[in-house]
């Protein structure tokens, strides 16, 4: 590799391999990215392809460092810490050029799908900070002032705020293992996965969309054995790839590629979940160009 190669070289490459050596697992390392497998092991290719060594073996437990990569590693960590402490002490300083803007992004959505959004937001605010969390933290915390806006899963409880629907939708698709019998079928309704324990949330952590949800199912003659939901994705997909359960997720998560598991849309297509924006009152005015921005970019994928 040349040195002018070397000087082009986008640093991101080497914190997306960091993340990586550290799980020795590509999917975990994508899920703490919040980026789906695909886009994270062309980067790893691009950069061993840059470097011109091999960084990983392969095998089907995982990832593990090759020699080179080891030293690739001990090379790159101080230029990563380095980073994070000129981040850290650049915003201690304050020079942010403009007034912080505090969004949060939900998780009920593979995070792949908000880049576009993050490039558009990047591009028109000096100064932004991104919080990913359930649907239902991110109300509270822009309840509480934390936030000036977020972008939700619907239907929620959202008491106190203002909430403008977005032209987003997702249906809910089937997650099962791959040696279930169901997995061969292109299709699969409510009815056909009644015998399968399925893995679900307590109501708790989200009233409004278990009520929408157990509503739908009843409908449908859905009856299914729960078993309780994971909170990481990265352990629910492991568990239905051991075959314990399925999983009913927003169509956006098949971009993730996880071996034991597949995804099959439902034959029962008003099982939905939507997006939208909450506010508070006092402050929509001053966000109605967020609310356009996101009007624009979250148009229903389908």
């Amino acid at each position: 590799m040349t040195n002018a190669s070397i000087h082009s070289l986008d640093i991101r490459l080497l914190r997306y391999f960091a993340v990586v050596a550290e799980e020795n697992n590509m999917s975990r390392a994508a899920q703490r990215l919040f980026m789906s497998q695909p886009p994270l092991s062309r980067h790893i290719r691009q950069l061993e392809e840059r470097l011109g060594v091999t960084l990983f073996v392969r095998h089907t437990r995982g990832l593990t460092l090759t020699e080179e990569g080891a030293r690739v590693l001990a090379i790159v960590r101080p230029l990563l810490a380095m980073q994070e402490k000129t981040y850290a002490a650049l915003d201690k300083l304050g020079v942010a050029k403009g007034p912080l803007l505090r969004i949060g992004l939900t998780t009920a959505f593979e995070q792949g799908v908000f880049t576009p959004l993050e490039d558009r937001l990047r591009a028109q605010v000096d100064s932004l900070r991104i919080v990913r969390r359930d649907s239902l933290e991110l109300v509270r915390q822009v309840q509480r002032g934390k936030l000036d806006a977020a972008l939700v899963a619907l239907p929620l409880e959202t008491s106190g705020l203002s909430v403008i629907s977005l032209d987003w939708q997702e249906a809910l698709i089937a997650a099962l293992p791959a040696i279930w019998p169901e997995a061969e079928s292109a299709s699969l309704s409510l009815l056909s996965l009644n015998s399968r324990p399925l893995f679900w949330f307590k109501r708790e952590r989200n009233p409004a969309f278990f009520d929408y949800t157990r509503q739908r199912f009843q409908r449908a003659g859905y009856v299914p054995s729960c078993i309780e939901e994971p909170l990481e994705h990265d352990v629910l997909l492991a568990r239905i790839a051991k075959g314990e359960g399925l999983s009913l997720l927003p169509a956006s998560f098949a971009a993730i590629q996880r071996q034991g598991v597949v995804f099959r849309p439902l034959s029962d297509k008003s099982l939905r979940v939507s997006a939208g924006v909450v506010v508070l009152p006092e402050k929509q005015a001053k966000l109605e160009w967020l609310i356009a921005l996101l009007r624009s970019h979250c148009i229903a994928p389908e």
